[in-house]
Formats: C-alpha cells, sequence, structure tokens
C-alpha cells in the first residue's frame, strides 16, 4: 500500500487556498463570476503534483469558494474539468503549451458545456433563460487569462531551472514515501 505523499498534500494545500485567496479577484462575465486564478493553479498542479491532485484540489478550492460565498456553482465545472484535461494532457506530453490549450479547452468547452445542466438542475434555472453555449464564452474570458499568466510563470521558473528542481524534488520525495 502506498504511503501518503506529505510534501505534495502540503503543495495542493498551499494552490487550494491560492485559488480560493485568488476567487477574490473576479470580475462577472455574463451570468459567471471569472477567477482566472484558479486556471493558474490547475495549470501549476498540473505541471508540479499531475491530474488527481489537480482535480482534487480544484474540487475542494471550488467547495471552500461556495463554503464562503466566494463562487458560485459554476465554479465546480469551471475549474475541475480544466484540471483534470490539463494535468493528463501534461502527464502524457509534458509539453508546456499543450498543457495550457488543455486547460483553455478543459474549461471553456467541456466545463462550460457541463455548467449548463448544473444552472437548470441546481441553481433552478429554466432552459429557456440560458442558451445551451451560454457558459463557455465565460469560462474562455476567465480560463484564457489564468492560463496565461500560469504560462508565463512556469516558463519563467523553466527557464531558471526552478521548475525542474521542484519537478525533481517532487519525484525523489514519492520514490522514497512509496
Amino acid at each position: 500500500m502506498k504511503k501518503t505523499n506529505t510534501r505534495k498534500l502540503a503543495i495542493a494545500g498551499v494552490f487550494c487556498a491560492v485559488a480560493v485567496v485568488g476567487s477574490l479577484f473576479s470580475f462577472p462575465v455574463f451570468g459567471s463570476k471569472c477567477a482566472p486564478v484558479q486556471h493558474m493553479v490547475n495549470v501549476l498542479c498540473a505541471v508540479l503534483l499531475g491530474p488527481i491532485y489537480g482535480l482534487a484540489t480544484a474540487f475542494i478550492a471550488a467547495l471552500i469558494r461556495n463554503l464562503l460565498g466566494l463562487g458560485t456553482l459554476m465554479a465546480f465545472p469551471g475549474g475541475m474539468f480544466g484540471a483534470l484535461v490539463c494535468g493528463l494532457v501534461y502527464s502524457k506530453t509534458k509539453n508546456i503549451f499543450a498543457t495550457l490549450i488543455g486547460e483553455i479547452c478543459g474549461t471553456a468547452i467541456l466545463g462550460g458545456l457541463c455548467a449548463y445542466p448544473v444552472a437548470i438542475l441546481f441553481m433552478g434555472q429554466s432552459a429557456a433563460d440560458i442558451a445551451f453555449y451560454f457558459y463557455v464564452i465565460p469560462f474562455l474570458i476567465s480560463t484564457t487569462f489564468g492560463a496565461l499568466i500560469a504560462g508565463i510563470l512556469v516558463y519563467s521558473l523553466k527557464k531558471s531551472n526552478i521548475l525542474g528542481t521542484m519537478q525533481a524534488s517532487l519525484k525523489a520525495r514519492r520514490k522514497n514515501d512509496d
């Protein structure tokens, strides 16, 4: 049985806190509250922690944001799909640009389309009140800003060799914990 990697859990906790606090810096677009910091966190989780930790971090951040009144139910599909897709893309390709595109497509397309039934089932909106593609545009705007911020940060960390050191530290730790 595998032991829990406490270093990864701690980093995931910090990223979750950054996402929650970062949701204070949001802007409304149509019926959605866009929080680009969540998308930046998704990419950082993908690059450092992997898709499962990224998905868990996005879920917990969305839950905390909703419990504190800092977000809406749209935080769940808006963050979780992007986290999963970009985490899977990075784990398969190790390509940062492809990871950023994965975040944008996962959030805007999959998250935007899944937000529609969430709005109808849980937020009490009728199908006549919202268009089927209503959430795709706001999610696209939010995730593009977040991915841009993450891209600048990750490429800066990579250029200064800090990213490789961080990744190696997490991998070495995981081997010791197993």
